[in-house]
């Protein structure tokens, strides 16, 4: 009995290893698949995970493009050549409404340097995205990639876990993705860092730290 009782648990302690293994960014294929797995769960809260790729080890330029909340058009064209930063988010998510701030003042200090900033509502009306833009001051528009076309996660079906927003990546200027944070960032300093470290790559990370002394 005490032997049946130590293997489940050990085969409980495997199977959660498995799991976490699965959704704290593993290989494309595992990803994709909990894309498919996910697509009609409520939201997964990252823990934080961060992980960074260089340059010889990033996939190919991830294209997509969508309606933002006042009804234009985005596409991944309008910021090719620059270094961006996507982030998914959705307005009742509580860790997603606690990073707002954090993404703003990096917004207010990288975007006149030249990075771009995109948001992809995964959940959202239109109206309920603005009222969040209201309210935390978020000048970069979003994405409003609706369940049933999910069209910007399905391009990053990768990179990044269906429903584990908060997520946010810094793309290269190629369109790659060089940094990704899954769940709220540990603050403004930490998207700092990963912008400036990308920025570096292309020679405008001197300015930027020139600009900032």
């Amino acid at each position: 009995m005490n032997r049946r009782k130590i293997g489940a648990a050990a085969a409980l302690v495997l199977s959660a290893a498995l799991v976490l293994t699965g959704c704290s960014g593993g290989g494309g294929s595992d990803l994709a698949k909990q894309w498919q797995e996910n697509s009609d769960k409520g939201y997964v809260s990252g823990d934080g995970t961060s992980a960074s790729f260089a340059p010889s080890e990033r996939t190919d330029p991830v294209e997509f493009s969508g309606e933002v909340e006042n009804g234009d058009t985005f596409s991944s064209e309008d910021i090719r050549g620059q270094v961006t930063v996507v982030n998914f988010w959705y307005a009742g998510c509580p860790p997603c409404r606690a990073e707002a701030p954090d993404l703003v003042a990096a917004y207010d200090e990288f975007a006149p340097k030249g990075v771009a900033f995109i948001g992809v509502n995964t959940r959202d009306q239109s109206a309920q995205a603005q009222q969040f833009a209201e309210e935390f001051g978020v000048e970069y528009p979003s994405i409003m990639d609706m369940p049933g076309g999910r069209s910007v996660q399905r391009a990053f079906a990768g990179q990044v876990p269906l429903n584990a927003v908060p997520t946010t990546l810094v793309l290269d200027a190629e369109g790659r993705v060089a940094h990704r944070v899954l769940g709220q960032l540990a603050g403004e300093s930490q998207l700092r860092t990963l912008i400036e470290e990308t920025l570096a790559e292309t020679g405008d990370g001197a300015g930027a730290s020139a600009d900032k002394q």
